[in-house]
């Protein structure tokens, strides 16, 4: 996972059954975890910034991963329109052009 940005864009991985994407993204959140190269950054867009706050499990992963030193962005505009921007237990609230000058830097990978 070094030099690459995950991008989370939903609260669940993939679109298919919510529970099971909810899991996978639990799933695929702890491995990343135990990886010994860790991602340069992870950066929440669309519904992915809810994973920021309390409501989310993966808040618990996403804080593990900022604690080892992994930036964990938040779109600001997608704060403001899901209004959680005040609720937020992990990660740094961020802008498109932090995410462009990420990407123009780091392989991007999606999830959502």
């Amino acid at each position: 996972m070094k030099e690459k940005v995950i991008l989370l864009t939903s609260d669940q991985f993939g679109n298919g059954d919510a529970l099971l994407g909810s899991s996978l993204l639990e799933t695929f959140m702890v491995l990343i975890k135990q990886e010994a190269n860790k991602p340069a950054a992870v950066f929440c867009l669309n519904k992915g910034v809810t994973l920021l706050t309390e409501k989310s499990l993966i808040s618990v992963h996403l804080k593990e991963l900022a604690d080892q030193g992994v930036p964990v962005l938040a779109c600001k505009t997608c704060l403001d329109y899901y209004g959680v921007g005040h609720v937020l237990t992990v990660g740094q609230v961020s802008s498109m052009k932090e995410f462009v000058e990420l990407a123009r830097n780091h392989e991007v990978i999606t999830i959502g």
